[in-house]
Formats: structure tokens, sequence, C-alpha cells
């Protein structure tokens, strides 16, 4: 593991789900410990994007910005909103130039699959359909995420392809959560790893499901044909349950001929992304935002 993050192991608290309340807490509690992003040169606004029911989202626009991305927070499904992923969010927003719009998805046990996807691919219609209002190039918009949001936003691509939604540009996935079936090494070996494991993403899906089988659109390593899918990029972390099933999805879309990115991180973990004073971690944040802006541009 990278030393410097290594020294912040003992310090991580792993959510176990069993409480979504107390974990929704604690989860806030360590993003608030999150060393606030530099805002100025952008502007942010609370917007709600037409949906039943409604949708939250943040808008992130830095001066000058065309194209955009519909981001999804990570935290299982179960946890996350806009603010804890403000200073996400505003990095991405600032390393890339590209308007981020946060989306305050529905979140399970309360709201299951497929809730937090409609609220998602409703975003991206508002997107696309109020480019003009929203400041943005209806044809440079991106869709990505972290963790469950990264799978959010592989399936609401899924989507728009099969039911000739809206264009999507690009999708930026990091650390992907793809297939409940955890079948994968990573998801059989990694069964201590900080801030999450093997365990954790059992009660994930339990509670994502809601018992119900998975489809492609909750579960998109599921999805037989991944042809004529947006140019991707993948980031997967080396001590991550998550990252072989990343590393597969990557090799499934080079193979149905879509373009990808593939940046396998060695010596990180799931969310270590976090320790903003990891020299790694700042290379990671940095790449996000390069991929994204290469992506966006003409």
């Amino acid at each position: 593991m990278d030393p410097e993050l290594e020294a912040f192991v003992p310090l991580l608290q792993k959510a176990d789900l069993t409480d979504p309340a107390a974990d929704r807490e604690n989860y806030a509690a360590r993003a608030a410990a999150i060393p606030a992003a530099d805002t100025s040169g952008m502007e942010i606004e609370d917007r709600t994007a037409p949906a039943d029911p409604e949708v939250r989202v943040r808008l992130y626009r830095p001066i000058q910005t065309r194209g955009a991305i519909v981001w999804l927070h990570g935290g299982g499904f179960v946890m996350g909103d806009l603010d804890t992923d403000h200073p996400f969010a505003t990095r991405i927003a600032s390393a890339s130039g590209a308007t981020v719009i946060s989306v305050d998805y529905r979140r399970s046990p309360e709201h299951p699959f497929p809730a937090a996807l409609d609220d998602t691919y409703a975003v991206l219609k508002w997107a696309a359909g109020h480019a003009t209002e929203l400041g943005i190039d209806p044809d440079r918009i991106a869709v990505g995420g972290h963790s469950a949001g990264a799978g959010l936003a592989a399936a609401v691509a899924l989507r728009a392809r099969d039911q000739e939604g809206p264009s999507i540009r690009f999708q930026l996935l990091n650390q992907p959560l793809l297939d409940d079936r955890q079948e994968t090494w990573s998801q059989r070996h990694f069964t201590g790893t900080p801030l999450h494991d093997r365990g954790t993403i059992t009660k994930v899906w339990q509670h994502y499901l809601d018992s119900r089988p998975a489809t492609p659109y909750a579960a998109p390593a599921r999805a037989a044909d991944l042809s004529g899918l947006p140019p991707a990029y993948v980031a997967t972390a080396e001590f991550d349950p998550l990252r072989d099933e990343g590393i597969t999805y990557a090799l499934r879309l080079l193979q149905a001929g879509v373009p990808v990115e593939l940046h396998q991180w060695p010596g990180t973990f799931h969310g270590s992304l976090a320790i903003l004073s990891a020299d790694v971690s700042q290379r990671q944040t940095a790449e996000l935002g390069a991929a994204l802006r290469r992506a966006l541009a003409d």
C-alpha cells in the first residue's frame, strides 16, 4: 500500500450498512472533515430537475465552461448527498473546466432500484433539453461518478443507448460498482480492505436490489452487449474488491469497439482519493479532470 495512504488506515471507520441512518451520519462527518475546495472562479447553484418526484441538483459552473457532466456521488446507494459530495464535485469542476451537475438521487433501502437510475436519467434528459438555459453544449454532456455513482453512470449510458435517449459524449467511471455477483478474484479475496470489503458490498446489493433479480440497468456488468456506448475512462484501485469488475468492464468495452482509457492505481484502496494530502490522490484527481477535459474538448 502507498505509505502516505497506509498512515491513515487506523483512522478510517468502515460502514457496515446495518443502520443506514447512522452510516449516513458517519459518512457525512467524514466528508465534512475533507478540506474545503477552492470555489473561486465558478458559480454554484442549487436547482431541481422535473421528475416524479423532483430531483435536487447542484451545478458547479467554471468560467467559460461549455461541456458538462452529470455527476453521481458514491456511498453504496445508501449514503451520500449533495453536501457530502461537494468537495469532490468542486474539484472535478475545477480540474476539468466542465459544468458539474451533481445529482441528489434517491437512496436505498428506502428507495431501491430503479429509483436512483430513474432520477439520474431524468436529470440527463433535463440537462440535454435545457442546455441553452444552463449554458452548456448539448453535444458535450458526459456522465460519471465514483463507486456506486460510477455504476449508475454506466447504467444511464446503457439506458440512453437502448431507449435512444440523450446523446452522451463520455463516461467517467471512477472505481465503479458494476456486478452484484461478486465472483471476481478481488471480490473473493479482499475481505478486510479499508473503508469497505466484500461483506460491505454484499449488503450494498441487498439494500439496492431489495431481493429482486439484478438486470443490466442495476448491475451493468450483466449487460450482454456493450457496443454503441460512449467512450470511457475507467479508474480502479489496487486494494479494492471492485477492482477486477472495473478492469473487466473496461476490457469488454474495448472488445465491443468502444474507446477506453483504463488506469489502475497501484497502492490505493477504495475511497482513498479522499485523502487529499497523498501525492497519489492528487494525481488521481488531476487525471480524472484531464480525462474529462479532453473528452469534452473541440
